[in-house]
Parts: C-alpha cells; structure tokens; sequence
C-alpha cells in the first residue's frame, strides 16, 4: 500500500476527533502527507519513538496497538507460563501516556497475557526494578525521556529489567509485519480484565520495595545532611522516589521547585525538559539563589537521566555527564577501598563516547574498564555476563548523556539511584570544606584535563534520513589520514566489526585489521596519535547525526583549545 494509499484508509477510518482534524489539515499538502504515511515507526532494541499525531510514522493509539500486538504474540509463542507470568506497564507524565498504557494492557489481555499496570506515572527506572521484583516475562513503558513535549514513545524490557536484545527485538519486529489491517487489531475491555485477574494495578508496594533498595545505597554517616539542595523533576516522574529518598536517607534542606513538581506533559516552564541543557535549570538556580542551596539536581520525564549543578560564588555551574560519571566513579571506589569492600575482580562498565578518564580512574584502583556500544541496554548485557560467570563484581556502569547506575537492582540507568548517592557524596565533602567543582579539579590534577564535546546535525524527513547515512558511507570510502594536524592512527567500523590501525612507519598507511567484538552499529570511531578521538553515531531514536569529541592534555586551557581544534577540523 503506498503513501496516498495509506492516507486515504487512514481518512475513512473511525479516527478520534484530534487525528481526523489533523488529517483534513494536510489535505492536498503532499509533503505533510509523506512524512506521515512513508514508513511506520521503527522499533528496535531501544523501543519506538516518535511525534505523536495521525499516520503510520507518528505515536498514536494504532501505532501503539501495532507494537502491542507484535509485543503479545511474541510472549504468546513462548507458552501459558509465559502469559501468565504478565508484563509490567509503567508509564511519564506526556501526554497520552496514560492512555497508550492502558491501551497496551488491553491488546495484551485480548491475548490472554497478564498485566501489571502503575495507577501512576513512575520512573523507567522503577519499571526495571518491578519486572526483576514481580519476576514478569517483560516490562513495557510508556516514555519518550527526554524529548520535547510533541514526543512520545514505547519501550520494552525483557525479564531481567533490561531492554530487549535484538533477537527479541526482530521477533516483535516480524509479528508487527504480518499485521494486515492497523484497524482491526482487538483490544479487551480494561474493566473485564480486571474481572478476569489479566490486569492488576499496583503502584504502593512497588514504591516501598523500591525505596528499600535505594536505601542500600547509603554507605556513609560522615556527611553534612543539613547540606542545602534544590531539586527539580522537570514536571516528570521524579518527584515521588526522589524527594522520599533523600528524607529516607536524612537530608533535612531539600527545596523543590514547586511550580516544575506537578505532572504536565507541556513541560510548561522548560522549553525542552532534559537536565543536559542548562535552561533546564533556571527555575533550580532561582530558587537555589534564594535558599542559598550548595547543590542543584534536575531529573529528566522518566528519570532515568539527572543533571546536577554546584555552586560556584554566587552562581551555578552544570556539571558534563562526563565530570559527573567521574565523581561518582571516584567516590564509590574511594568509599570502598577505606571501607574495605572494594572487591578484588571489581569491574566498571562504559560507552565507547564516554570521557577516558573514568578509565584512568579504575585503574589507579585496580578495576577494569569495559566498553560497549551506546545504550544502557549494553551495559546490562555486561551486568548479566558479570552474574553469570562470577568472574567480576560490577561496581558502576554510565554514559556520557547524563545516564549511571550504581547497583543493578534496576537494569537501566537510574536518575532516583544517583541522586541521593550525588548529595551523599557533595554532603560528605561539604564537612571537608570542599564541593564537587573542587573535587573535580583534584582529579584533572591528578588524571589529566580530560575535555568532550557533543555536536547534534538534525535530519528530518525521509530525505534527511537518507543524507544522514551517506556522510557515513563517504567517510568509509575515504578515510581521512589526519584531523587537525594529528595522524589518524586507529579507525574503528562497527558496522564492519573490525578496526584498521596505522603502524609506526607507515606514513599513515592503514594496513593491519582488529576485530571489534562488540555488536554491529553504524558508528565509527577515530583515534588520534595524542590520545583525542572523534566517533560519530546516527541516533538511534530522533533524526540527529551525532558527532562526539574527546581530549586529554596537561592543563585545562590546552584541552580547551584541542577540543575547539578537533571539532573545527572535523565538522
């Protein structure tokens, strides 16, 4: 069925009031329509997300009951026990998200699949946690994270809390393609569910099994709890597990910016509600300004990401997710070798565009860094294969998008975990004299001044996706020699799995090849001879291009000027 085709179908159909108001605006306006009906979302290992509107490649009621299906058929080929162990829903506070949750419960329950369905909105976080504690066959959330407020999105977990593997991933992708008609999929009263055990709705229980696994988290006394802070959960799912958290764990000055605390999936007073951007903050620093608070700290919708700001004078600065990562790597480590637990086959886990210098960290206390490619999903991989073999102790896992986690409770990153062990960490410095802008300065004395930088091309549309791809398939074709006057002395394809590497004496040549035994992605990455590296890596959930840039040099200043040099050069 071609685009016009699909349109026309999608028009004569029942449509909610607000989908046929949109379709009848795009009449005649064939771009519009293209954009609508050219492809249906894709879903992959980090689910499906998308704008929310009419068509095919937009978040709606029947793109959600589309994956539903393909989702209940898939644990429909795996038996009644299957079925009966359920599927967890949780779901942000966007709007729809509700609606998409309740919707995915009774696809599901016309399969005879069970439900557990949060009465509220809660962290992807806590979603993990759940499908591990009530041991479901797999977890469904309903979130777009960080995205603007037009987003939303659906993301699947499998039984051990983490998000699905590919193989799990392309047998979902084949059920949804044998769908003939988006229309015709059926979906259970909610009500006879409930009548029939298929959906059961939970959300106390969880909250408190889930805040006594936070509170393992609190290793020391020898902290400041009177220590200010200011918290924002960006209207998000944050404000419920995390301000519980830090009264659980004693801090007695917590401030949270009352007009972002309530639900809103207009994110009304942040144009773009991602603690990465520092307009993000502003509404953090009034009120940070006010109380006078050391400490500043920002969830994401879903609050799987955090962001954090220190005071510096009498302003606030951002920390990178990189420096962040860093911090939290040296404290925990710092907090286990005085305690005298840090084991001996202690292990750190991170993304091939996350800062070296968590690398340089590990080392000096014995732990070994392992890389994976980007998404937490990887990580959880490591966390599983850790468990499995008991060859090593996970001790931390991040990336650079402001995504940690400390202990694998959850197998996602978890904003709610790092948030109380950031203000256990700054409050235990803060009886030292010191805040954590201080304490990062000790560590690029100490490990060297360590400066990333990430640069986002958008490419809309269909055309863009297009123009997206072949600057990767250009840069395959050519490979470049040097970036900004330094010789390119590694270059490593994922797509391909292997690396080529240019030897000492080769003029540059690239003549010897690695595997790569990490999974194949379309990202490739290139290290310079003075340790700088450029990756670039198609976003996997939004139309960007995403170019990543690392340095390491003697003093601030010069990593500064590298940095600026790298990107000038390669962009």
């Amino acid at each position: 069925m071609n685009v016009m085709e699909l349109y026309a179908q999608w028009r004569n159909a029942d449509l909610p009031e607000d989908l046929q108001e949109e379709l009848n605006r795009i009449e005649g306006d064939s771009a519009a329509i293209e954009d609508r009906f050219y492809q249906y979302l894709s879903f992959g290992t980090a689910g499906m997300r998308g704008v929310l509107g009419a068509g095919t490649n937009r978040m709606n009621l029947y793109t959600i009951r589309r994956v539903a299906e393909g989702l209940a058929c898939y644990i429909d080929s795996h038996g009644e026990e299957a079925k009966k162990r359920g599927v967890v829903i949780a779901y942000d506070t966007r709007h729809f998200s509700r609606e998409f949750a309740v919707e995915t419960a009774r696809v599901l329950g016309a399969h005879g699949v069970s439900s557990y369905l949060y009465r509220e909105p809660r962290p992807t976080p806590q979603l993990s946690f759940s499908v591990r504690a009530l041991r479901a066959i797999a977890g469904v959330v309903i979130t777009a994270s960080h995205n603007p407020k037009q987003y939303n999105g659906f993301k699947v977990y499998g039984e051990d809390g983490a998000q699905l593997v590919p193989s799990a991933a392309k047998a979902i992708v084949e059920h949804m393609e044998k769908i003939e008609d988006l229309f015709a999929i059926q979906a259970a009263d909610a009500e006879e569910l409930e009548r029939q055990g298929l959906l059961r709705w939970i959300l106390e229980e969880q909250d408190e099994q889930y805040l006594t696994n936070l509170l393992t988290l609190k290793e020391r006394n020898d902290v400041d709890f009177g220590l200010d802070i200011v918290y924002t959960p960006l209207h998000g799912t944050g404000f419920v597990p995390v301000t519980k958290a830090l009264e659980a764990f004693g801090f007695t000055n917590v401030h949270v910016v009352e007009a972002q605390a309530s639900p809103d999936g207009s994110f009304p007073t942040v144009a773009y509600p991602n603690p990465e951007e520092p307009a993000a903050f502003g509404m953090a620093m009034e009120l940070g300004k006010r109380t006078g608070a050391d400490l500043l700290l920002a969830t994401d919708p879903d609050a799987d990401r955090l962001g954090v700001a220190v005071r510096k004078g009498g302003k606030y600065e951002l920390l990178t997710g990189n420096q962040l990562g860093a911090l939290l790597l040296h404290y925990l480590l710092e907090t286990k070798k005085t305690q005298g637990t840090l084991p001996a086959n202690g292990a750190m886990v991170k993304t091939i565009v996350t800062s070296e210098m968590g690398a340089a960290i590990a080392r000096k206390y014995g732990v070994k860094t392992f890389n994976t490619l980007t998404g937490f999903k990887y990580i959880a991989e490591k966390i599983a294969e850790f468990e499995k073999t008991g060859e090593y102790t996970f001790l931390f896992g991040y990336e650079e998008s402001y995504g940690y986690l400390i202990r694998p409770f959850a197998w996602d990153k978890d904003a709610v975990q790092v948030a109380v062990k950031v203000a256990e960490m700054a409050a235990h410095y803060a009886t030292k004299g010191k805040t954590l802008l201080d304490v990062m300065e000790e560590l690029y004395a100490a490990f060297g001044y360590y400066r990333e930088a990430l640069v986002s091309k958008v490419f809309e549309g269909k055309h863009g996706q297009e123009e997206m791809l072949a600057i990767l398939d250009g840069l395959r074709e050519r490979l470049p020699r040097e970036v900004a006057g330094v010789p390119v002395v590694r270059v490593e394809d994922y797509w391909k799995g292997e690396a080529v590497v240019a030897d000492e004496g080769t003029d540059g040549a690239f003549g010897r090849t690695e595997p790569l035994t990490l999974p194949k992605e379309n990202v490739l990455k290139f290290v310079l001879a003075d340790d700088s590296w450029v990756t670039i890596r198609p976003s996997g959930t939004e139309p960007k291009c995403k170019f990543y840039f690392g340095v390491v040099k003697e003093s601030g200043e010069e990593a500064e000027r590298a940095l600026e040099e790298l990107k000038r050069a390669f962009l």
